[in-house]
């Protein structure tokens, strides 16, 4: 292989690599315990998840899908969390400043699965839709934990009133 082939293959290759992992998705490390026990059950290791861009590029988002998202306290960190209920939902929060929130239009409710150890809209209340990056599908590591990643809710969370 020439120079002249291998400068050719690197400057089609970059663009190429950066379109799909803006557009289709990429894969993250899921760190903490937040999420536990879906992600990381093992509090010393990390789970590894397929990050699909692809599948939020048009809000389609579900109740029960594990979504990464730019934190609302702090917009330069990614938290990966539950979507509990969506636009005109009524949900009973768990600590939040009222006992019953409808969740506005443009916005969902999220939380982590391990209750009393995440920051979550418990904390900081609905989330834009906007802030929405990606949806977790698939954990890709450690091997012996493959395993698409369930769209569910506890029964104990599920929103007391569904908006149309």
């Amino acid at each position: 292989m020439s120079f002249r082939s291998i400068c050719r293959s690197i400057l089609f290759g970059i663009p190429i690599g950066i379109t799909f992992l803006d557009t289709v998705g990429y894969v993250a490390k899921v760190e903490g315990i937040s999420m536990q026990p879906a992600l990381n059950p093992v509090a010393e290791d990390s789970d590894f998840v397929f990050l699909s861009r692809w599948a939020v590029r048009d809000y389609d988002i579900k109740r029960g899908d594990v979504i990464s998202l730019a934190s609302p306290k702090n917009p330069n960190q990614k938290i990966i969390k539950r979507v509990v209920a969506l636009q005109g939902d009524v949900v009973s929060t768990m600590g939040y400043k009222s006992q019953y929130v409808k969740i506005p239009e443009g916005h969902c409710w999220i939380e982590g699965d391990h209750t009393g150890y995440t920051l979550d809209s418990n904390t900081f209340g609905p989330v834009s839709l906007g802030l929405i990056s990606a949806k977790a599908l698939y954990i890709v590591w450690p091997p012996e934990r493959w395993q698409r990643l369930e769209t569910k809710l506890p029964e104990s969370r599920k929103p007391l009133s569904i908006g149309l």
